[in-house]
């Protein structure tokens, strides 16, 4: 397991940077075709999960950062599964005889985590970027790891262009690990039950919830507002573009209690 330790302030941060983050326009079409094909392949990933207990949605965007979404490497660093890795870490798997299966690979690769049991979005965050290394954080700590977060608002520049290499000019041109995840969360693939609290702007958007209409193809006046309050409550994580669709409609019955105006379901 990382050194660092998964402190009480350390999980805030995360989930506060999950929480506010936004795919950069320009990466959007790149993060939604990396994250289709992700989905497609689910079925290998939960197999993983149920060898390893590592989440598949973590095992996912991990073979996504590592391989490149190939199933001919290692899922530690990408290396061919002809021969142990070369790359750090080396001499992995260090039982068996190449070659390997991309699942014994992969086993090996998260037996890091065989004692972890904080699946949360902060623990696998937190995880992940341990998988990574935490020389962003130790040293570079104006620098939001571009290996979770490359493609998103959080995320401009500055990366190690090798091991132990750093250039502050540099800029990732991978889709960050948390950033699919983030994606795949606006999907329904990744999710946490919401805590909601009753203050006064609670109170408020509940009373004007109840007048916002179902509209999946029609931008609706003060949409985005709403889903931007909905992205606040833990767990929800919309697209803020208006459209009042299935997926908003869904958060504010789990928010609010009450779907959207005019969705059949209601």
């Amino acid at each position: 397991m990382p050194r660092t330790n998964l402190t009480e302030a350390l999980r805030e941060e995360y989930q506060s940077i999950f929480d506010t983050c936004q795919v950069k326009p320009d990466r959007a079409a790149e993060v939604g075709r990396l994250v289709s094909s992700l989905l497609a392949r689910r079925a290998r990933y939960e197999a993983v999960e149920a060898a390893t207990g590592v989440p598949w949605q973590m095992v996912a965007v991990i073979h996504n950062m590592e391989s490149s979404q190939r199933f001919t490497g290692h899922l530690h660093n990408g290396d061919p599964l002809t021969a142990r890795t070369v790359r750090i870490p080396p001499g992995r798997p260090a039982s068996g005889e190449p070659p390997f299966s991309w699942e014994d690979s992969a086993a090996d690769a998260l037996d890091r985590f065989g004692e972890w049991d904080e699946w949360t979005v902060p623990g696998i965050l937190f995880c992940l970027e341990g998988y990574n290394g935490w020389g962003y954080r130790r040293f570079h700590p104006e620098v939001k790891s571009p290996y979770l977060w490359s493609g998103s608002n959080h995320y401009t520049s500055g990366k190690y262009t090798s091991d132990g290499v750093w250039s502050a000019t540099a800029v990732s041109a991978q889709c960050g690990a948390a950033t699919l995840l983030r994606r795949m969360a606006e999907l329904g693939e990744f999710e946490q039950a919401p805590h909601v609290g009753d203050d006064d702007l609670f109170a408020s958007f509940r009373r004007k919830a109840a007048f916002f209409r179902y509209s999946p193809r029609r931008v609706t006046p003060g949409g985005v507002e709403l889903q931007a309050f909905l992205n606040g409550m833990p767990g929800i994580y919309l697209k803020e573009d208006g459209r009042l669709g299935p997926r908003t409609s869904d958060a504010c019955k789990r928010v609010f209690g009450r779907y959207l105006v005019g969705d059949p379901r209601e």
